[in-house]
C-alpha cells in the first residue's frame, strides 16, 4: 500500500469516526470480521479498517513489526517466515481474512502461550484513534517502554471498546530449531498432576492438549535436548512421536478449532483457571490446554453451573460459541473491577460509540 493510499485510508477513517461522534451512533468496528461470533453481539454501523493496511517497518534483528491495523494476518506470518521468525503467542485466525488489528482487539493466544506468554505480552506498541479523529499513540517498540498507562496492554483483548486500532508494533521471536510431538494414553487426574509437576522441571514443553484420554505433547528448542526430553516421555510413559508433518497439521486443527473436539452444537464454553485446579465436576466433553490453565467444555449445562464451578476452581468462564447468551458471554465481574473499567471506557470512549455493549452491556 503506497503512502498516498494509507493516507487516504485514514482520513476517510476519521471522517466515519468524526460524523459518528457528532451523531452519537454507534460504530462496529470490523477488519476481517473472522471473530464476530467471539463476545457479544457486533452492534452499531459498520467501520471497516481493512483499507488502511500494510507492514509499515520489519527489523527482524530488533525482533519487531510494525503494521497497519487492515494487514492480514497471513502476510504479516509469511514475512515472519521468510526470515525464520514467528508470533510466538500463536494466534488463532479462524479464517483466512484475518488481520492483524483484529488479533490484537481480540487478544487470543494459541497452543504456545504457556511456554511464551500471551498476546499482551507481545505488544510494544499501538497507535488509537480517538472520537475526535485523532491518532494517539502508546507505547513503542521495545520493550521496556513505560509512560503512565499501559494502554497498549489495555488495548489487547479489549474488542475494540477504547477505539480502532490504527496501527500496532510486535515483539516477534525465532522460530525453534527443532520440534517433536508426542502422543501418550493417560487419563485427566494423571495429566494434571503431571502437567505441574513438568512446569517446574527444566523441559523444552511449548504445547499441551488433553481431550478423551489421550495426550499430546509439543517439545521446542534445541534438537539435543528435544532428543533428551522425547527419550524421557517414551521410557516413563510410553509416548510415541508423531510424523512432523501430522504433528504440525495437528497444532493448527487445535489452534484454528477445526479439531474434531470442537465440532458438534454444543455451546463452546472457554474456562481460564489455575493450572493446579483438580478436575472440573462438569457435564459434557473437556479439552485441556496450557499445562491445565485453559479448559474448553463442550456443555448444554447452565451459565450458572459452569461459572460457578469456574470461580470455586479460582477462574472464569467464558462463553466463546454459541449457546444462550442472555446471561452474559463473559464472565461477571466484581464490582471493583466493573468500576475500573467503566471509568477506562469513559476516558476513552465517553460517547459509547465504539462497539457498544460488546464485552458488557454498559461499556
Amino acid at each position: 500500500m503506497t503512502t498516498a493510499a494509507a493516507d487516504a485510508a485514514l482520513a476517510e477513517l476519521r471522517d466515519r469516526v468524526r460524523a459518528a461522534a457528532a451523531a452519537r451512533s454507534g460504530l462496529c468496528i470490523r477488519g476481517g470480521g473472522t471473530k464476530d461470533f467471539y463476545g457479544e453481539a457486533p452492534a452499531g454501523e459498520l467501520l471497516d479498517m481493512r483499507g488502511y493496511r500494510g507492514i509499515v517497518s520489519y527489523e527482524p534483528t530488533e525482533l519487531v513489526i510494525t503494521a497497519r491495523c487492515g494487514t492480514p494476518l497471513a502476510e504479516v506470518q509469511a514475512t515472519l517466515a521468510e526470515r525464520r521468525q514467528m508470533l510466538a503467542f500463536e494466534p488463532p485466525s479462524f479464517g483466512a481474512a484475518a488481520t492483524v488489528g483484529g488479533v490484537v482487539a481480540a487478544g487470543l493466544s494459541g497452543p504456545r502461550r504457556a511456554s511464551a506468554g500471551a498476546a499482551r505480552d507481545f505488544v510494544l506498541g499501538v497507535t488509537l484513534l480517538d472520537a475526535g479523529g485523532r491518532a494517539l499513540g502508546f507505547g513503542g517498540q521495545v520493550m521496556k517502554n513505560v509512560a503512565g498507562y499501559d494502554v497498549s496492554r489495555l488495548a489487547c483483548g479489549a474488542l475494540g471498546i477504547l477505539g480502532p486500532i490504527l496501527e500496532v508494533s510486535l515483539k516477534v521471536l525465532p522460530l525453534p530449531a527443532a520440534e517433536c510431538t508426542l502422543r501418550m494414553s493417560l487419563d485427566e487426574a494423571t495429566v494434571l498432576r503431571a502437567m505441574n509437576e513438568w512446569g517446574g522441571q527444566p523441559l523444552p514443553i511449548s504445547a499441551t492438549l488433553w481431550r478423551a484420554d489421550e495426550f499430546l505433547l509439543r517439545l521446542s528448542g534445541a534438537a539435543a535436548a528435544i532428543d533428551a526430553a522425547a527419550l524421557r516421555f517414551e521410557r516413563e510413559h510410553g509416548a510415541v512421536r508423531l510424523d512432523a508433518g501430522a504433528a504440525a497439521a495437528l497444532w493448527t486443527r487445535v489452534r484454528e478449532q477445526t479439531d474434531a473436539f470442537f465440532d458438534g452444537l454444543q455451546p463452546l464454553w472457554r474456562l481460564s483457571v489455575p493450572s493446579v485446579a483438580p478436575s472440573l465436576a462438569l457435564p459434557g466433553a473437556q479439552a485441556i490446554e496450557w499445562g491445565g490453565a485453559l479448559r474448553w467444555l463442550r456443555s448444554d449445562a447452565d451459565a450458572t453451573t459452569i461459572r460457578d464451578a469456574a470461580a470455586r476452581a479460582g477462574g472464569t468462564a467464558t462463553l466463546f460459541r454459541g449457546g444462550d447468551r442472555s446471561a452474559g458471554v463473559f464472565h461477571p465481574l466484581a464490582p471493583v473491577n466493573a468500576a475500573l473499567q467503566r471509568r477506562l471506557k469513559d476516558a476513552f470512549d465517553p460517547g459509547r460509540i465504539f462497539n457498544p455493549g460488546r464485552m458488557y452491556p454498559d461499556l
